[in-house]
């Protein structure tokens, strides 16, 4: 079993001030795997002094500095590679397969391309009769989640060290193996005191205190919008920037020409990805009213592919949802959609057959479903798809956007016009086709409540700068 209960303040490895156990449970076994600490806002406070010391340097580093920086970092994640790869399997419930190809892959993608962008980045320009300098906004709060774990902290923690911030972060308590590893690679790359600093605990004890803490001068937040909602009001007295990317219910429109089927099976695969645990999901298939009853074969087909089971077994391509709390949620759900009398096609509430232990959720598909049932509204945040029919192009769009949400949407069709004119109406901050997504260059973040600014890439510097004007020199 993993013993993780320091923190990482100020370049060193210390004990919390009042000592908290958490039990990490593995979601495949239900059994504890490691121990952590749960800190206060006292922690938070000798971390967030740390950071602020640390700024008085680090803003006023050279772009060569930090590149040698991030070099170390790159060297030093490659080297801890697998064991992060490993840890996020355990924590979260990842397949092997999916942890090392992409979930680990994430946190050096991250890192790798920050580095890139900074060696050409312009901190300095003149606009009119005035020198424009783009620099580090301060010390920064990171609160990451656990669906992802790894990406969100390098997609915040990248960019925040390449442009001179320095950064308090908290992981998700509920998976902190892969931060705790982070942390680590941080240590072990050379990045001084007090630049980087890591404080494990939940989010009344940790999460408040860093959103309200007057050393802070931004937050990052990646999580639910009702968590995001507090972390704004938290941060609202000492006027912090606040940066947010929360939930999503993003719609998968597939129009009535070529490659009907092929979609549809692209959009079940993708769905079913992380046991459905991303905030981009396609979880709401719209597929035209008359092609209702193929979809609903070729999805089912497609479901029962899926092979749920032990992460680290070969061949598993869906893992446990990543906690008792989750699953007990997506059960509710499940229940709801059959008592709102929404078409189970496959799936439904309990474990997979043959599967007593773990919080693995079965493939779940329903059809003939429409915007008005809760679990079309609600973000479900597991391995469930919803089908939806459409008359027109224009019921399409209107059903689309007709949510709270608007992180990501996905258009399936041959026709590049009418494809583009959807894309233009729909209100949404990533819009894929034909299953091609973005890359580490595109900026991930949503409209309406699914978040604000902007985050991976050269648009992922933008939080953490703040814009100084000189003129008269």
């Amino acid at each position: 079993m993993r013993l993780y209960n320091q923190f990482y303040i100020d370049g060193q490895w210390v004990d919390p001030i009042e000592p908290r156990k958490l039990d990490v449970i593995n979601p495949a076994t239900e059994a504890v795997c490691a121990s952590i600490s749960l800190g206060s806002a006292a922690d938070v406070d000798l971390a967030a002094k740390a950071a602020r010391r640390a700024f008085a340097h680090t803003s006023q580093s050279s772009k060569q500095e930090r590149i040698e920086m991030l070099e170390a970092i790159c060297a030093a994640y490659q080297n801890n590679y697998s064991d992060i790869a490993d840890a996020i399997s355990e924590e979260m419930g990842a397949p092997t397969k999916l942890a090392i190809e992409a979930q680990a892959a994430t946190g050096i993608g991250h890192f790798a391309k920050a580095l890139e962008i900074l060696r050409t980045f312009d901190f300095e320009g003149v606009m009119g009769n005035s020198r424009i300098i783009k620099e580090p906004i301060g010390v920064c709060g990171l609160i990451t989640p656990w669906n992802w774990p790894v990406n969100q902290m390098a997609c915040k923690v990248a960019p925040a060290l390449a442009v001179g911030c320095t950064v308090v972060l908290k992981p998700s308590e509920v998976a902190p193996l892969s931060g705790y590893l982070l942390s680590k690679v941080m240590e072990e790359a050379g990045v001084p005191a007090g630049v980087y600093n890591m404080v494990n605990g939940d989010g009344p004890g940790v999460g408040t205190a860093i959103s309200s803490h007057p050393e802070i001068d931004m937050v990052s937040f990646t999580g639910s919008t009702r968590a995001g909602t507090l972390v704004a009001q938290n941060a609202a007295p000492t006027v912090k920037r606040v940066a947010q990317e929360l939930g999503g219910k993003s719609p998968n429109i597939l129009l009535d020409d070529e490659g009907f089927e092929a979609a549809v099976t692209r959009g079940v695969a993708h769905m079913f990805q992380n046991t459905g645990q991303s905030c981009n999901a396609p979880s709401r298939m719209l597929v035209p009213a008359a092609k209702m009853d193929t979809a609903i074969r070729v999805a089912k087909e497609a479901a029962a592919t899926v092979v749920v089971g032990d992460p680290k077994a070969e061949g598993t391509t869906m893992g446990p949802v990543v906690s008792e709390l989750q699953f007990n949620k997506i059960q509710a759900l499940i229940q709801a959609g059959i008592d709102e009398g929404a078409t189970l096609v496959t799936g439904g509430v309990g474990r997979p057959e043959g599967i007593d232990k773990g919080y693995f959720v079965q493939p779940t598909v329903f059809a003939n479903t429409h915007n008005e049932m809760t679990i079309v509204r609600e973000e479900i945040f597991g391995p469930v798809l919803t089908i939806l029919p459409y008359e027109s192009e224009e019921e399409a769009i209107t059903i689309a956007n007709d949510t709270p949400y608007g992180l990501a949407a996905y258009i399936q069709g041959t026709d590049t016009k009418r494809v583009s004119q959807i894309a233009k109406q729909l209100r949404a901050g990533n819009i894929s086709i034909n299953g091609i997504s973005g890359d580490f260059d595109t900026p991930f973040g949503g409209y309406k409540q699914s978040g604000n600014g902007r985050e991976w890439g050269e648009h992922g510097f933008t939080d953490f700068l703040e814009i100084k004007a000189i003129s008269g020199l």
